[in-house]
Formats: C-alpha cells, structure tokens, sequence
C-alpha cells in the first residue's frame, strides 16, 4: 500500500462507512486513486465459462452497485468486474445505519437490502462501459415484487447485450424470504426463466448462480443438481453469512449479512462440497474473506476456478489486488503449475 492509499484509507475510516464507501467510488472517478491497469501472466491468465481473463481475481458485485465507475475499475488490475445488484425498479434499500465495520475482525455487517438505482439507470452505464474488461452484472428482484422470479429475467434481457457474464443472486440475507428461491421447484423454476430470457440475447452469456454459505450438505448437493440440469454456467460460493461466530467488534450483533475474513473458512468449504457434487462440470468462484494470496490459492485449490474479493479492499485499499496477484504468481511457481487452472481442486480434500 502507498503512504497516500494508506493517508486516503485512514481517511475514510474515520466517517461513516455508508458515506465512506460513496466518498471512494468518487475519489475513483476523479482519478484520485493510483491504478496499475491489466495485470497478467502466462500463470494468471485463465478461462472462466468461456471468458477469457487476464487474471482469476475479480471484483464482487456489492461494491459498485451502479455501474458508476466502470472506467477506474476496469484498470485497478481486477481479472473481471461485477456490478449490481441491479432490480428491475429502483429501490432505496433498507433504512441506515446499515453498514458496520468491523474493524478489529477485518470484516463487515451490511443490510444494504438491494438498494440501486434501477436497471434502465444502470442498463445505460453499462451501454457506454469500456472496451477491454470483463464485466458482469448481479441480478437482483425488487422488495415489493409480486414475481420475484420474473424480476431476474427481466433485469438480464434489459442488461444483457452490454456485459460479459450475469449472476443471479437468490442469496443476500437481506430481502425477505430471498433465499427461499434456493430450494429445488424455486430454483429451477427461477432458472428456467433467466435461460430463457438469455436466449433472446443477441450474444449469450455466461449465467452464474450466487449461494448463501448457511447451506447444509444436502441443500450443496441440491443446488449442484439443480444448476447442472438447467444449464447455467458456474456457481458463485458464497455471499455473506447470518452465522456469527467469535467476533471481537462492538458491531457483532448488528443484523445483516457477515463479510470477511470470519467468513473464509465457512465459505471455503461450501466451494469445496459444490467441487465435489458438481464433478468439475461447471467452473466455480470463490467468494468470501480473500484477502492475501495465500486465501486466493486456498479457495483455487478448493475447486475455484476464479476468486472474488470486496471486504478485504476496506482495510487493504485497491493495492491489495495487485499484491494478491503478484503473491498468487509466486505461489503456482514454487508449486510447479504452468497455469493456474492446473491448481484447481487440488487442496479440495482439506475442505472435506
């Protein structure tokens, strides 16, 4: 980290999250903030679903939520982007305070509640994003909708033609009985929909599926039978967590979703289960509490085939993608791997 990135992260720390957050995206907009463009090897440079990334280290969805910093983004070393949730309407998510961090267990509470501002708002950024990156869209259903199922349809056959790949997120802990669409007759009926709305698309993409990590085995092991028999791409494992654990912060029991370094192990395993029932059928990405190389070649040994990361970025700034991929290079080098797919799914026993 530079001294101005750790001067501009002290900063920060000391507002409000929910301001600091915002004050970020527009110091990234203003070009205040030190970007080191693509970064790649022979190593890093890897397929995911038929995207071809100059790295395996994304971007979660969550952290540019409106598609406002396409730009900067694109050239802050990231192997792929994802922005969203976007929902059909706008929305102004749940009431704040609804953003804590948690500074002492390097992590973060949210109950944001899918606040965005809309899919033609968000649709038109997309429209005009830069040429060159890898970027996604999280696709989200309104609160107050009477058809949440329709509202992911809907928001990838508006969205769809200007981004690289969609997620579908059944999983955030915080819209009202959301996760209920993880169960077997919600889910592939969900599904079915969004294929169809991606087979309208002039180009299809790659669809991919966001899990909770308060998941049993069995519901694992529904889910991977569900996402293999509709056809989607990949899984991504997971969003953030309801389960709290041994957390030192005054902000432990605050409700909402857990993100961070509490949240590694937990979501680790679930990547590593999904590995198993889905037999490597379908490429993974690991998501939750990626904050070193060391986690990233955790989660890729696990079975991902690509790794995400947000809440690290509090605490380590946008240096950290870089220091990440440099460590992972160094990593797959001493263990032999001429690329980083040669990794994948190699350390998934030590999940089991």
């Amino acid at each position: 980290m530079t001294p101005l990135e750790r001067a501009g992260l002290a900063l920060l720390h000391r507002m409000d999250p929910e301001r600091a957050h915002g004050l970020s995206l527009a110091a990234l907009r203003a070009g205040l903030v030190p970007l080191p463009g693509p970064i790649t090897s022979d190593r890093l440079a890897t397929d995911l679903a038929g995207l071809a990334l100059p790295n395996p280290v994304g971007l979660a969805a969550g952290y540019d939520k409106n598609a406002a910093a396409l730009d900067p983004l694109a050239r802050a070393g990231f192997g792929f982007v994802e922005v969203g949730a976007a929902t059909p309407r706008p929305q102004p998510g749940n009431p704040r305070p609804r953003l804590f961090r948690l500074a002492e267990d390097r992590a973060a509470i949210n109950r944001f509640g899918f606040n965005n501002e809309g899919m033609v708002a968000i649709g038109a950024r997309l429209a005009a994003r830069p040429g060159g990156a890898v970027v996604g869209l999280n696709l989200g259903a309104n609160k107050d909708s009477a058809d949440r199922a329709a509202d992911f349809a809907a928001v990838l056959a508006h969205c769809g033609a200007h981004v690289d790949f969609a997620t579908v997120n059944v999983s955030s802990p915080n819209t009202e009985r959301l996760r209920d669409l993880q169960g077997r007759a919600a889910l592939s009926a969900l599904l079915a929909g969004v294929m169809a709305a991606r087979a309208g698309l002039k180009r299809p993409i790659p669809v991919f599926l966001k899990i909770a990590p308060d998941l049993g085995d069995a519901e694992i092991d529904e889910i991977a039978g569900v996402a293999l028999e509709t056809g989607i791409s990949g899984i991504v494992a997971t969003n953030t967590t309801l389960a709290r654990g041994e957390l030192t912060s005054r902000h432990a029991g605050e409700a909402g979703g857990l993100s961070g370094a509490p949240l590694f192990a937990r979501s680790t395993r679930v990547l590593a289960r999904l590995s198993v029932a889905t037999g490597g059928q379908l490429p993974l990405i690991g998501v939750g509490g990626v904050g070193s190389a060391e986690d990233a070649y955790a989660k890729i040994r696990a079975g991902a085939s690509a790794v995400q990361l947000y809440t690290a970025l509090v605490y380590g700034g946008l240096g950290l993608v870089a220091e990440i991929l440099r460590g992972l290079d160094r990593l797959l080098a001493r263990d032999g791997f001429a690329n980083v797919s040669e990794a994948v799914g190699t350390g998934r026993d030590e999940w089991q």
